[in-house]
């Protein structure tokens, strides 16, 4: 019976690491939440790309088939047509309105967890201190008994 006393710091260990492991490791909970809020926000990311990407098609079939929005954007970079008269001033330069958007580019976070080697060291560390009580109770026990 006494020495199964001595098994308990390595069950405990174990259990420590087991439990670090599968809340704070590398494939644990927290990193498992962590994927999960990246993907939403790709997800997210995706949704907007779709809309702009949507808006510059629209933008692109206007300028190939609707003669009036060609008009509007060719005026806005600085041309006129056969009949029209402009006067250009320098140093105001033109009136660039960039209305095109293209998205941006959503980089994952880096992962964050919590290294195997800490882990270990904490359920290491956590068995020795409890084998280190256990040993301690004993001399005092037997301490005691003299």
């Amino acid at each position: 019976m006494n020495a199964a006393k001595y098994l308990f710091p390595l069950w405990a260990g174990i259990l420590i690491y087991a439990s670090l492991t599968v809340l704070f490791g590398v494939k644990g909970f927290s990193a498992h939440r962590q994927l999960e809020r990246e993907q939403i926000k790709q997800e997210t990311n995706i949704e907007s790309l779709v809309r702009i990407n949507m808006e510059l098609e629209n933008t692109i079939n206007s300028l190939l088939y609707d003669r009036d929005t060609l008009a509007v954007y060719a005026r806005e970079l600085g041309f006129a047509s056969g009949s029209e008269r402009f006067v250009r001033i320098v140093g105001l330069g033109l009136s660039q309105n960039t209305r095109t958007f293209a998205g941006e580019v959503v980089v994952a976070a880096k992962p964050q967890y919590t290294p195997e080697q800490i882990i270990r060291m904490i359920a290491i560390g956590t068995g020795l201190v409890i084998l280190f009580c256990i040993a301690l109770s004993d001399l005092l026990r037997h301490l005691k008994d003299r």
